[in-house]
C-alpha cells in the first residue's frame, strides 16, 4: 500500500476468461453443462452470465493478439495457451448431485479430492482440455 493513501474499494472478480479453439463449441458446452446465458458475442468472443455480477468470457485462442478498438480507446492484447485451470464454487450438499449429473452427461471425472482441511473438489475437462473444478466450501480459509 502506498504510504498516506487509502486503498480504494474493490467489488471482487467480475469477469474471467478462457482461451478456446472453437468459441461456439465452448459456448454450447458451458450453456449445456452449467446453464450459463450467452451475452451477444461472435466467433472471437463469447461472454456468458455465470450469475448476477459474474461473467465468464470465452476468447478464441489467438484472436486477441492485437489491440481491439472500443469506444474511442482500446482493449490491450491478451491470450493464453496450455491446460489452464479454474474453479466454480458449489454448495457442499450438491457435490454428489454434480458428480451424478456430469456422469449422466458422459463427462469423464478426472479426479475427486477430499481435502484434509475440509471441502471437496471434482475435476473434469472442457472441450479444450481446460481443467474445470467444482469446489465446495472448506477448501480455502476464505471459502
Amino acid at each position: 500500500m502506498v504510504v498516506g493513501m487509502a486503498r480504494p474499494a474493490l467489488d471482487g472478480v467480475v469477469e474471467t476468461c478462457l482461451y478456446v479453439e472453437d468459441v461456439e463449441a465452448s459456448r454450447d458446452f458451458y450453456a449445456r453443462v452449467f446453464g450459463f446465458e450467452p451475452l451477444g458475442g461472435n466467433d472471437r468472443i463469447q461472454p456468458l452470465v455465470v450469475k448476477p455480477g459474474q461473467v465468464l468470457i470465452l476468447f478464441r485462442r489467438g484472436g486477441t493478439l492485437e489491440s481491439i478498438p472500443v469506444s474511442g480507446s482500446f482493449i490491450p492484447p491478451h491470450d493464453a495457451e496450455g491446460e489452464q485451470h479454474f474453479a466454480f464454487g458449489i454448495p457442499a450438499e450438491t457435490f454428489e448431485d454434480w458428480k451424478s449429473y456430469l456422469e449422466g452427461l458422459n463427462i469423464e471425472i478426472e479426479s475427486v479430492v477430499d481435502w484434509p482441511q475440509g471441502g471437496h473438489s471434482l475435476y473434469f475437462r472442457d472441450p479444450d482440455r481446460l481443467l474445470v473444478e467444482l469446489i465446495t466450501p472448506g477448501v480455502w480459509k476464505n471459502y
